[in-house]
Parts: C-alpha cells; sequence; structure tokens
C-alpha cells in the first residue's frame, strides 16, 4: 500500500520549526511496510491545502495530514478535508466533554474558539488525544483512509504509537513484521555495497537502510499469515547481517541507541567511564546520562574548554599545549590520560577539536577534531574531520567518541582473550 504526507503549516514552511513530524511518520510508515512516494508541506492556505488534499488522494491508499487542528482561525485542516468529502461539520459530545475536562485538569482557561476542535467531519473516526486538545480523526472514503493528526510533536507520536499503528497494520490481511538491525562504524556508501547483491534479490523480506548521524540502520520486513511465520522470513535475513557485519552491529533492538548500547557494555564489563570535552562541552556526558542505570558506571564529566583549564584540572604541561596546540593528537593523548588520573575511570574518553565557524586555518581546517580514549591504561587517539554547521560538527564528534569507546573497549577484551600485550598507541 502507498502512503502520502503533507504536514500543514506556514511555520514550517518559513523554516520557524523543523519538521520531525514528517521524519518519524516516514519511518514508522516504512517499518509497517508502507511505501512512501511523495511528502509535502503546506502553509495555512484553504485553495492550496484543498490541492494537495485531492492529489494526494488520487495517487495514494493512506494520506496522513499532521497539524492545522488547533482552535485558531487558521487551523484548516480538518474544514478543508471534510469539504473535499462533502461531509458537513457536527458538535462531537464525547470531544466536547474531553476538551472541557482537559481545561479543568490544567485549571486554565478555556475561550469559546476551543469548541472548534469539537467540531468533527460526518462518519469519520474520533481517535482521543490524551496530552492535548485536538482529537485526531479517520476518514474512510471511497478506498482511501485519511488520518488527520495533531501537530505537536507530543501528542502526536502517542497517538500513532497508541491509535494509528495498530489500525494501519490491520488494514491488509495478514502481519507485517519488522526488525531493525544497527551498525556503527562503517560508512553508508561501505554498507551499501556489503548488501547490495540482497538488495537486489530481495522481495519478501525487504531490506531498507537508513543513514543516522554516525550510524547506518537496515530494517528488515516482512509479511506474513501470522506474526511466526513473518519472524521466520526475517530471522535468516537478519542473521547474515550479523555475520557479514560482525561487530559493527552494536544492537538489533528498536529501543537501543548507540549511548546504551555503549552503557550496556561498560555495565557488562564491570568498567567505569569518565569523560574530558572540549569543543563539545559536555554533550557526549549529556548523551551517556541520557541512559537510565549509567550511575553505576559514570564517575564524572569535565569540561576543559581553556588552556588553563586543561593544564589546571588534567596536568598537561604548557610546553606541550605551545608546541602542539590544544587540537592535537598528542593533547588529546595526554587528556585521556590525565582524565584517567583525576577520576580513577577504568574508561576515559576526551575530545578536542575546532568547532567553527572561525578558528580554523590551513593547518588545522574547521571540523578537525581528536579523540581519544583510554581503557585500562591502554590509550588510542582517532583523527576526524567533519563538515557541517557547528552543531553539526559537535554532534558528530559525539557520535564518532561513542563508536570510538565501543571499538576500544571490544579491543581491550579481545586482545587479553588472545594474549596481545602490544600497546595501541
Amino acid at each position: 500500500m502507498v502512503v502520502e504526507l503533507i504536514s500543514v503549516g506556514t511555520e514550517i514552511l518559513l523554516g520557524n520549526i523543523v519538521n520531525t513530524n514528517a521524519a518519524y511518520l516516514a519511518e514508522k510508515c516504512a517499518a509497517l511496510g508502507l511505501s512512501c512516494y511523495h511528502q509535502s508541506v503546506v502553509g495555512d492556505n484553504e485553495e492550496r491545502l484543498t490541492e494537495a488534499v485531492e492529489v494526494a488522494c488520487k495517487r495514494a491508499d493512506v494520506v496522513i495530514l499532521s497539524g492545522g487542528l488547533g482552535p485558531t482561525q487558521d487551523d484548516l485542516t480538518k474544514e478543508v478535508v471534510a469539504k473535499v468529502f462533502h461531509k458537513d461539520l457536527f458538535m462531537d459530545k464525547h470531544s466536547k466533554e474531553r476538551i472541557e475536562r482537559y481545561f479543568k485538569s490544567k485549571k486554565a482557561e478555556m475561550t469559546e474558539n476551543n469548541w472548534k476542535q469539537a467540531m468533527m467531519p460526518e462518519g469519520a473516526i474520533i481517535i482521543d488525544n490524551e496530552n492535548g486538545t485536538a482529537p485526531g480523526l479517520i476518514i474512510e472514503e471511497n478506498g482511501t483512509h485519511i488520518i488527520l493528526l495533531p501537530g505537536p510533536p507530543n501528542e502526536l507520536i502517542p497517538m500513532f504509537e497508541n491509535s494509528i499503528r495498530d489500525y494501519l497494520n490491520h488494514m491488509e490481511p495478514g502481519i507485517i513484521y519488522s526488525q531493525i538491525v544497527k551498525i556503527c562504524g562503517i560508512s553508508e556508501s561501505k554498507v551499501e555495497t556489503i548488501v547490495a547483491d540482497l538488495m537486489e534479490e530481495q522481495s519478501n523480506p525487504t531490506l531498507a537502510p537508513y543513514a543516522k548521524m554516525g550510524e547506518i540502520h537496515l530494517r528488515v520486513t516482512a509479511k506474513a499469515e501470522n506474526e511466526k511465520e513473518a519472524k521466520k522470513l526475517v530471522k535468516p535475513l537478519v542473521k547474515e547481517l550479523k555475520v557479514r557485519f560482525g561487530e559493527s552491529v552494536y544492537s538489533t533492538e528498536e529501543n537501543t541507541t548507540l549511548e546504551k548500547a555503549v552503557v550496556d557494555l561498560l555495565l557488562a564489563n564491570k568498567l567505569t567511564v569518565a569523560t574530558v570535552e572540549s569543543c563539545t562541552g559536555g554533550l557526549l556526558a549529556a548523551r551517556l546520562i541520557n541512559v537510565p542505570g549509567v550511575s553505576e558506571v559514570f564517575k564524572s564529566g569535565h569540561i576543559t574548554y581553556s588552556n588553563k583549564a586543561k593544564r589546571k584540572i588534567l596536568g598537561i604541561k604548557k610546553s606541550t599545549l605551545d608546541k602542539n596546540g590544544a587540537v592535537s593528537e598528542i593533547v588529546a593523548k595526554e587528556m585521556a590520560k590525565g582524565a584517567s588520573l583525576v577520576s580513577k575511570a577504568d574508561v576515559t574518553v576526551s575530545v578536542t577539536g575546532i568547532a567553527g565557524p572561525d578558528g580554523g586555518t590551513q593547518e588545522k581546517p574547521v571540523g578537525l577534531v581528536y579523540i581519544g580514549c583510554n581503557v585500562c591504561g591502554k590509550t588510542t587517539v582517532q583523527e576526524n574531520h567533519f563538515s557541517g554547521t557547528r552543531a553539526q560538527i559537535r554532534e558528530n564528534t559525539v557520535a564518532a567518541a561513542l563508536i570510538l569507546m565501543r571499538k576500544c573497549i571490544l579491543e581491550y577484551y579481545s586482545q587479553i582473550t588472545f594474549g596481545d600485550k602490544s600497546e595501541i598507541i
């Protein structure tokens, strides 16, 4: 089946907000086996929104609209869809009562225009909003399924997860089941080369790659009469991917992030960790601390942004900084070692680089980042060259640091197992 996504809101067109809803819905629909060939963004304009809905309904089995369900005059989505399908709007008593209870629970004043959100097209399936006032709704007309969702992500995502996912999954006979294979430390182009033959041969199950920051996710999806049969179809392909990518596969669980995989590795080996950051300014520590249970392993995080802080906190010699500069391999190595001495942690990770937009030179351009990792006395340093905005460089650096941590821990225990006592650096 084909799905089309329409995001409604002038604020998206103007770039005032990032359209995360489209990315989320596209990924979730792909996981359900729906093919998405078109996405569009339409402002709060009746004529253009009408055209977008009419075109989408001609070429898709499912049309999902997000946004434009609010109480103000420029919230037009529901009204436009009702007009396209020649449906009158009526006051839904159930929705009206829920909206009233919502405002009372928040002890907030409710204005008259809020009742607009309780007006529903005749024959619509109404989806309660547990996190806001705008209900979602589904209209089934001439074989097309039109789904309207509220714009705020904290309302849209729970509504999709709790109601819409099952609705879409049961639209066709059979069950769609998917499993994710998450890979890190390998470029997108190399991943594509490794799975090229599998992509060419795919039918059921299918294999779909998704590029993330520092990661590649491969989603294996199968359709069968029941979940058991679908899992049987998925299992051999997942096994083959594990064989091909080896230790680069960090998880096959949907909810396991890269930072959680790293924390799980630390917990499994009873290792403690500390971070010392310059250009990332605490972002690495924040990613780790986002993981529940990290308090068992995380000892400390230091932001040594200035040279003075590097000398005072980590004990790096002034002569080393003067000779090599703060952004250098030797300083990244000394930062990781210094953090190890200060924190007494088993694993320490250091970051020093030039995030820009200023500060770069021909020898040391913006995007040059050194990441150091010390595991039980063995230290390795990785030189990186990132591009993009200051924020993108910092985020890429954090992803690379997590990947290096994981790699160094795995290598350390591999060397112990096989009796390799050689130094990494």
